[in-house]
């Protein structure tokens, strides 16, 4: 691994040395792990995966630097957004967050409804990992009027019953557990992790299943033309079913997605052949999954075509897909930059806002490689702005 990562403490390659024996112990019980069984663990095993465990993970002080912790102007576009269709569907609408974070997003989007309403009866966060979740609890009682905070209420799992309302997930999709797969010989072979005569980790590749490979032959179809030898990329076949899980009981309502990633003909470029997987430690992006379990965050671009794909299959069409600058824009980030900044107090705060609007919108920050879906389903009216719908680019998908 490059030398111009940042040097890991004691504590932390004694964590990563726990997770590594785990991920060991499973491969010598069951055979190599499929690249997506291994991502899983590395991030989501109980007390040892990368978002199950206590370690700072968002913000200048963790390994990446999502929207909402740049300042609140991202959460009350949002909640411009959203607003005119929690208010159609009345006082019994929801909001739901997959995955609050470190609950800056909640904190801010709140403060939004709570100042120029509607409040949603419930807002409700699907959070996995009981670490974030209780960080999440001690920030919101801090932060919000009583009132506000006791409308918030933590799942352990999607909505069983229907309900009506809004799902919201910023920078969900990348993290889901992804195949990969590579072209041997015109066929399909899925990457697994496997283990070295010393119990170093490798990875090799096998023949795929029948999922993945009709999954990536799908791909291939769609595309207009098979992939070259030895192209090596992800794919997410269980994006469908994850789908209908998670939103498969919201009967009315609008589903927004925020995530970096591209239309399908975009993610399976010629020269994109290794794919988009990455690895974030405290701020840097490396390409080495292997290296440290644990205390990386991995990820893979999302292929925006499957997710609206996965949306119809679930009865939702899509509403408008564009970029983030565009979806902020629409949203009202100029009004809402104008209000901050006139009630700033002092020349370090309007300097800190306009460095949070750069960083959103610029096309090499966030502004271009970030992208908006919003799917629909049960509206006969769509509350959307006309600015946000004359920025659509769902003919792109």
């Amino acid at each position: 691994m490059s030398s111009r990562l940042p040097e890991p403490g004691a504590d932390e390659r004694d964590h990563s040395e726990r997770l590594l024996q785990h991920v060991r112990e499973l491969i010598v019980s069951q055979g190599p792990l499929s690249f997506a069984q291994y991502m899983e663990r590395c991030l989501y095993a109980p007390g040892l995966g990368y978002y199950s465990a206590g370690k700072a993970k968002f913000g200048e002080a963790g390994d990446f630097v999502t929207a909402p912790e740049l300042g609140e102007l991202f959460a009350r576009c949002v909640a411009n957004t959203l607003r005119p269709v929690l208010d159609a569907l009345g006082d019994d609408a929801d909001f739901l967050e997959l995955g609050g974070g470190s609950g800056a997003f909640a904190e801010a989007v709140l403060k939004a409804f709570d100042t120029d309403g509607p409040m949603p009866r419930r807002y409700l966060i699907l959070e996995p990992s009981a670490d974030l979740r209780e960080r999440q609890r001690e920030r919101l009682a801090a932060t919000l009027p009583p009132a506000v905070a006791a409308r918030v209420a933590w799942l352990d799992r999607p909505p069983e019953q229907e309900w009506r309302g809004v799902l919201f997930a910023n920078e969900v999709i990348d993290a889901l557990p992804t195949t990969r797969f590579a072209i041997r010989e015109g066929e399909v072979y899925e990457e697994h992790v496997a283990l070295s005569g010393e119990g170093a980790l490798l990875r090799v590749d096998r023949p795929a299943d029948a999922l993945v490979a009709g999954a990536v032959r799908h791909v291939e179809r769609d595309l207009g033309e098979p992939f070259a030898e030895g192209y090596r990329s992800e794919v997410l076949p269980q994006l469908p079913y994850w789908m209908q899980a998670v939103a498969g009981t919201l009967t009315h309502g609008v589903m927004l997605f925020v995530d970096y990633g591209y239309v399908r003909r975009e993610f399976y470029l010629p020269e994109r052949r290794d794919g988009t997987l990455m690895a974030h430690y405290r701020h840097y992006a490396h390409s080495d999954p292997l290296w440290l379990p644990g205390l990386n965050d991995l990820t893979a671009s999302v292929d925006f075509t499957a997710l609206a794909e996965a949306g119809n299959s679930a009865g939702f069409g899509v509403a408008a897909y564009l970029p983030q600058s565009q979806f902020l824009i629409g949203s009202g980030l100029p009004q809402a930059f104008e209000d901050a900044y006139l009630q700033a107090t002092d020349e370090a705060v309007r300097y800190r806002l306009a460095q949070e609007v750069k960083r959103l919108t610029m096309p090499d920050q966030m502004g271009e490689r970030f992208q908006a879906m919003l799917l629909a389903r049960g509206l006969d009216v769509l509350p959307l702005s006309t600015e946000l719908l004359a920025a659509d680019q769902g003919g792109r998908l």
